[in-house]
């Protein structure tokens, strides 16, 4: 084969290599992140105490508009604010 040809090659299989390490670092750091918001959402729904079923339906009721999520965040900014004091 001819130089050039054996040249692109070399770089070919670096890229190939390159890519799939950065394919690894794409995937490893999308588990760290699902599980870090996942952290996240467990401690709120914690701190919040509420129960599953509770949970649940504070969901069900921003999902059919029931209830403004305006309402219920200034709601808990405002037990937020008293629980410090």
């Amino acid at each position: 084969m001819s130089a050039k040809l054996d040249k692109l090659r070399v770089e070919l299989e670096k890229a190939r290599k390159k890519n799939a390490e950065w394919e690894a670092r794409v995937k490893e750091l999308e588990t760290r992140y699902c599980e870090q918001e996942n952290t996240e959402i467990h401690d709120m729904v914690h701190a919040a105490n509420l129960t599953p079923d509770q949970l649940s339906n504070l969901l069900r009721m921003f999902a059919e508009e029931k209830v403004s999520s305006t309402e219920i965040i200034n709601s808990l900014n405002e037990e937020e604010t008293k629980n410090e004091v």
